[in-house]
């Protein structure tokens, strides 16, 4: 939707958190005198603009929806709850929807169930090297449309999209990248078909001048890139150490890098001198002849077994479990029964039914309640020489406030018990 077409228009911006921020900013410098609507499901937001809006929160922000002629929603509202309470004649978009159709540069975007941050940091630290005019936007970067205010056709955005930006998404990046699908955001999208479907909007709308790089050791990414009209460009998924704390998946910024006439020397060097992002099999030392590795956003089955897959046979200690999303645990109980896994430190609820799943147990099991307790136990029941892996296949929010809490806690209590 154009800036010209919202003109005379009454517009709600839903939900009001960073993207709501963002998108309220951006459109106040076109329309300095416009009142805007917000809506927001919390009772009382900090920082409110004091001036030209009109507010509806709490239980009941969503009761003059139909008022408005163009509703912006911001992603972690699922779009199943919207729908129903809108008339036809709404437009309802996105900030990022809105990204897309304002901008004139290029867009790279990454996607998958895992990976897709380092994905984008890597991609981006590339073409910096390199010296063009990138920046990282979505997730992982700063907020988007404020770019577009000073953009220029040179400008290249790599931009993480997740499924809840992607499922009201109506155009496609020049670049999409799809790493892999797990079942995440049940919850959210109500099904594994509708986060499929929600991710297939990466290339959905892209033609035959655009480009699609995707895994193709993933059956439900290939399935999605046999219906794609983009030239194709498959990679086989291979972790690779760069330095002493970063393993990741490079072969996707390699074949972005080559794409955009990046010298592999470049390329080679910019892999090389990446700063790993907190969280993610992030190496946090040798302490007392123990090596731990933190890799709390591993919040589902897959992104454990595939630490356990990167890591091998150094892993004798494993911290897990989390928050019960009533995702199956079969596979993880089998990968670890295949491992060199002796002690199990694990926390409630899903730590108990993965310990249920294990015919062949373990020679230690613990089960804890916190983070303090699980690290103790660590120490005392991991061999010099090995790796402790915390690897929560997972959410947190049972126990932290959400997965940097958890990591942050575990760097800590590490760092605090060596001494």
């Amino acid at each position: 939707m154009t800036i010209d077409e919202l003109k005379g228009k009454n517009i709600l911006i839903l939900g009001f958190a960073r993207e709501g921020r963002d998108t309220l900013k951006f459109l106040r410098k076109y329309f300095p005198n416009k009142i805007f609507g917000i809506a927001d499901q919390k009772d009382s937001l900090l920082n409110l603009p004091a001036k030209k809006v009109k507010l509806y929160l709490g239980k009941s922000y969503l009761k003059d929806i139909r008022k408005y002629d163009v509703v912006i929603k911001s992603p972690g509202i699922p779009l199943r709850t919207i729908k129903p309470l809108l008339k036809k004649s709404q437009y309802l978009t996105s900030e990022t929807d809105i990204f897309f159709s304002l901008c004139k540069g290029t867009i790279i975007g990454i996607t998958g169930t895992k990976g897709k941050s380092t994905t984008a940091s890597l991609i981006y630290s590339i073409l910096k090297k390199d010296g063009k005019r990138v920046h990282l936007v979505g997730n992982i970067g700063k907020p988007a449309l404020q770019f577009l205010l000073k953009q220029t056709p040179k400008d290249i955005f790599v931009f993480e999209l997740s499924s809840f930006q992607l499922e009201h998404l109506t155009q496609s990046p020049h670049v999409a990248v799809l790493l892999n699908l797990y079942q995440e955001h049940l919850n959210h999208h109500g099904s594994f078909v509708a986060y499929t479907k929600a991710k297939a909007n990466i290339t959905n709308f892209q033609s035959i001048k655009d480009f699609l790089i995707y895994n193709a050791n993933d059956k439900e990414v290939v399935k999605i890139a046999k219906k794609s009209k983009a030239q194709k460009i498959s990679f086989q998924r291979k972790l690779v150490s760069t330095n002493s704390s970063f393993l990741a998946p490079v072969e996707p910024a390699v074949l972005v890098g080559k794409l955009f006439s990046v010298k592999n020397s470049k390329i080679q060097k910019a892999i090389k001198d990446f700063k790993p992002l907190p969280h993610r099999l992030e190496n946090i030392g040798t302490y007392i002849g123990i090596t731990f590795i933190n890799d709390s956003l591993a919040t589902i089955p897959e992104a454990t077994i595939g630490a356990l897959d990167t890591l091998g046979k150094t892993i004798t200690t494993l911290i897990m479990g989390g928050f019960d999303r009533g995702v199956g645990t079969a596979k993880l109980a089998k990968r670890i029964e295949q491992s060199n896994i002796t002690t199990l430190i694990l926390f409630p609820t899903t730590g108990a039914a993965i310990f249920k799943s294990l015919k062949k147990k373990p020679k230690n099991a613990f089960f804890v309640a916190n983070m303090k307790e699980a690290v103790k136990l660590a120490y005392l029941n991991t061999k010099k020489g090995s790796t402790c892996l915390l690897s929560p296949a997972a959410a947190s929010f049972n126990l932290f406030s959400d997965y940097q809490d958890r990591g942050d806690q575990f760097k800590r209590f590490v760092k605090q018990y060596a001494k």
